[in-house]
């Protein structure tokens, strides 16, 4: 029978995937101590809104980021304790390899 990956293994990869482009990367620089609509967002970057859109999803699904509808906008903040706690988590793996 084949073995699962462990909880860490999943978290960690779900991290490495939503930092693993520049473009999510600039947008949690963007985010870093304030809160933004996805149209701030695409104001400062070379992307189109549909492309912001789905940086901003692939954030949000690792738990990186947080989002709060106040119709008809979303607003997007880091979600600092998920940060904190994927960073140790990465620092962890690190040290291990």
């Amino acid at each position: 029978m084949k073995k699962s990956y462990s909880k860490k293994q999943n978290d960690v990869s779900k991290i490495a995937k939503a930092l693993g482009h520049p473009a999510r990367v600039a947008i949690l620089e963007l985010l870093s101590g304030k809160e933004l609509t996805c149209n701030q967002i695409v104001e400062e970057l070379p992307l189109a809104q549909a492309t912001v859109s789905q940086h901003l999803k692939e954030l949000k699904n690792s738990g990186l980021i947080d989002c709060k509808y106040k119709l008809p906008k979303s607003i997007y903040s880091i979600k600092k304790n998920n940060v904190a706690k994927s960073t140790k988590e990465i620092s962890g793996f690190l040290e291990v390899i």
